[in-house]
């Protein structure tokens, strides 16, 4: 057993929407980045979260396979979990071991081709079968706007996925008049039709749930004008995305 420990925000025992089939959700603490619209800014701080082993989370996830069917399996989200890295890998190197099939849900932001990431990084992809990717805006300075940081090295992460052979879902946000512009999702399909791996690409509408959370921490909520998008401009952006359902 080692020494490695991990930071979990929640857990979330029946997934719908994270990945195939039913999933167990592991929820991570820590964020760098301070999207706009982050409907759980309480696991933006790292230090925060109940501390666990890779070990005695999956004994606790794994209660749940007969759930899971053949195409279920375990997610880690967050927060952001490529900033526990080390936790990631051992919980998942556990979890192949156990036949379980395994998702991260990530923004991207931590990645680098520098060392020590990038060799850690190499471990992940050995033992995770789908990256679930959100790509918040394909312009790096609309991007940085939108979440504090620029996007380079998130779209570079997603090109090296492609290169790698490993299977992706990608997300978009769609946030009417912040990330719903007819040349940026042009952009970000031609983008999404670039790599080699996408099986799945994805619009998630904007929505307000997350608001109370923001002003229960005392950060004044940056979109609390802006509405949610209609049925029609979700259309309409997955149709520029070439969504086929």
């Amino acid at each position: 057993m080692s020494n490695t420990v991990g930071k979990v925000h929640s857990l979330e025992t029946f997934g719908l929407v994270d990945g195939p089939g039913v999933r167990f959700v592991v929820f991570l603490q820590g964020c760098h980045m301070r999207c706009q619209y982050c409907h759980n800014p309480e696991t933006w701080n790292l230090d925060a979260g109940e501390t666990w082993t890779p070990e005695d989370l999956f004994q606790k996830v794994y209660r749940y396979k007969n759930y899971w069917g053949k195409d279920g399996g375990v997610t880690v989200s967050g927060g952001e979990p490529l900033l526990q890295i080390d936790f990631l890998i051992e919980f998942f190197r556990i979890a192949k071991e156990k036949g379980v099939h395994t998702t991260v849900d990530t923004s991207g932001n931590p990645f680098t081709l520098e060392e020590p990431f990038i060799s850690k990084f190499h471990e992940l992809l050995e033992v995770t079968d789908l990256f679930m990717l959100d790509i918040k805006e394909i312009d790096a300075e609309k991007h940085k706007t939108l979440t504090k940081w620029t996007n380079e090295n998130i779209l570079q992460m997603a090109q090296y996925l492609s290169d790698h052979g490993k299977d992706m879902w990608i997300r978009h946000v769609l946030v009417p008049e912040l990330t719903d512009d007819e040349e940026g999702l042009k952009k970000l399909n031609e983008f999404i039709k670039s790599l080699k791996t996408v099986k799945r690409v994805e619009i998630l509408p904007y929505h307000t749930l997350g608001t109370f959370k923001w002003e229960n921490l005392g950060i004044e909520y940056p979109l609390k004008d802006v509405r949610v998008p209609t049925e029609e401009e979700v259309k309409k952006a997955e149709d520029l995305l070439e969504i086929v359902k």
